[in-house]
């Protein structure tokens, strides 16, 4: 028996099966074109395997109370044809199977808590800075819900006095997300964060902007972990360069060796690198098969 799991993002999905343990068996990646085309493939690939649960991180927003008549949906995405599709209910129709349904970023959270970075942490925060950015929460041992869920990187932040980009939220113009995802470094320097590796100033900037940002987390909600994940994260000049910026926003106030001694430990990369995502679904997995 194996466990079932879709990390399902605004540019790709990923399918894999795997284990209770989060070790990953076999993998297909295939482009999010309509819910129809896509979800084909992942019950193309399902379908060959006795599977006893399933794990969906998905890109939002989505419905993640259990007693309202759209659970399961992805609800008011900006994503073309994904708008009100109801996820869990097109998956049930081919599996009856316990199906576990969260955020992308809540997913790598728990995958992280569990076999990667976080591991034996009673809380952590998981932030991806790609094509969008999004922040999962773990805190007091469960993954943060309420009259959404956490939209962590939509939040303001202050501008740097040199900067005129006015930011490419459609939501907001000038939010965390609108000033330093992968599409506003690009649009704001004309090329993409992969081409810009040797210039100092894109990451000084960016690291601005997400140093600020983990600050606010920090002193929000006060994780034990800080794991930092995405495309853009993969540049090696960032984390550095953002620990300092944390370091400054706090100023001292935050009075623990986590940050003061150790941020170096505190503020990381995935443990599980670019698994984070599926092994988290795996998690939904086995926290549906579970309960």
């Amino acid at each position: 028996m194996y466990l079932g799991a879709i990390e399902a993002g605004g540019t790709k999905f990923v399918c894999a099966i795997g284990d209770r343990d989060g070790n990953v068996h076999e993998r297909v990646t295939f482009p999010t074109t309509t819910p129809e085309e896509t979800m084909r493939h992942v019950i193309d690939f399902f379908k060959r395997y006795d599977l006893e649960a399933i794990g969906i991180g998905t890109f939002g927003p989505v419905d993640l109370n259990e007693q309202s008549l759209t659970y399961g949906y992805i609800t008011s995405t900006p994503k073309p044809h994904w708008s009100n599709f109801n996820f869990v209910g097109a998956t049930k129709q081919h599996f009856d199977v316990p199906i576990g349904f969260d955020t992308d970023v809540n997913a790598a959270a728990l995958g992280e808590q569990l076999w990667g970075a976080a591991k034996g942490k009673n809380s952590c925060i998981y932030m991806t800075v790609g094509t969008g950015i999004g922040v999962g929460a773990i805190v007091e041992g469960r993954l943060v819900h309420g009259l959404l869920h956490p939209e962590m990187g939509h939040i303001l932040i202050r501008r740097h006095p040199n900067d005129e980009f006015a930011g490419s939220c459609p939501f907001h113009g000038d939010c965390l997300e609108g000033m330093a995802s992968g599409p506003a470094i690009e649009k704001r320097w004309g090329k993409k964060g992969a081409e810009l590796s040797g210039r100092a100033d894109v990451w000084e900037l960016e690291a601005f902007y997400l140093g600020q940002a983990i600050a606010q987390y920090i002193l929000i909600l006060s994780p034990e972990q800080v794991i930092v994940g995405g495309g853009v994260a993969h540049q090696p000049s960032l984390l550095p360069l953002v620990r300092r910026y944390v370091l400054d926003c706090l100023n001292g106030y935050v009075q623990h060796d986590a940050i003061l001694q150790h941020i170096d430990d505190y503020i990381v990369l995935p443990g599980l690198g670019d698994n984070a995502g599926i092994c988290g679904a795996l998690a939904l997995a086995k926290q549906a098969l579970e309960k």
